[in-house]
């Protein structure tokens, strides 16, 4: 893979995300989209405290969902 065809930013935390928890990002998308309006860190603090979930991967996720929110 050649560094223009790299994937950047949240995205990139997708594959150890999925292996280190055993679920597709769809799950974890669908679960943040029930949070419904909270803020960004407060998203991320569920993650952590109910999913055990690293920080970095917890706010890859949400910058990720937030994002698409954001453009829909």
């Amino acid at each position: 893979m050649t560094d223009s065809h790299k994937v950047k930013g949240p995205a990139s935390y997708f594959p150890s995300i999925e292996k280190k928890y055993g679920q597709p990002i769809s799950h974890w998308t669908s679960l943040l989209q029930a949070l419904g309006d909270r803020k960004h860190m407060e998203m991320v603090a569920w993650l952590k405290a109910e999913h055990q979930m690293g920080h970095g991967h917890a706010n890859a996720l949400v910058a990720h969902h937030l994002a698409r929110a954001k453009r829909a």
